[in-house]
């Protein structure tokens, strides 16, 4: 089970830090990832974290303004989103990733469990 929180209101150029606590599987050795939905869109990778070492991939719209990190002690993982803009408002959703991947992946198929979403709007 995932479960994202973090999510609000927030200005232009404020900031937010989404968490995603897992629980009931051995999440700490999955890869995991961020994905968000703005209304009428489709939902889109925003981050993700391998497991194995901490690399990271993120999409080129949050590259320089959004950090992904992750405490696998805790299963714990979380976005850390600076320079907020008003494109960025959406529903925020973690994931994780089962199988063992060199590359953390991209793709909403590659992921096997999701959390239920946390909505972040940026007014401008």
């Amino acid at each position: 089970q995932l479960q994202a929180s973090g999510g609000g209101l927030v200005q232009a150029g404020d900031s937010l830090r989404l968490s995603c606590a897992a629980s009931g599987r051995a999440f700490g050795r999955y890869n995991m990832g961020w994905f968000r939905q703005a209304p009428g869109k489709e939902r889109e990778f925003v981050s993700a974290i391998r497991w194995r070492d901490g690399a990271s991939r993120y999409a080129d719209s949050v590259k320089g303004r959004f950090t992904i990190s992750r405490f696998n002690a805790n299963n714990t993982m979380f976005l850390q989103m600076n320079s907020l803009k008003p494109e960025d408002t959406a529903v925020y959703y973690c994931a994780a990733d089962r199988s063992p991947r060199a590359v953390v992946p991209t793709a909403r198929w590659a992921y096997d469990y999701w959390g239920q979403g946390t909505q972040v709007t940026v007014s401008s």
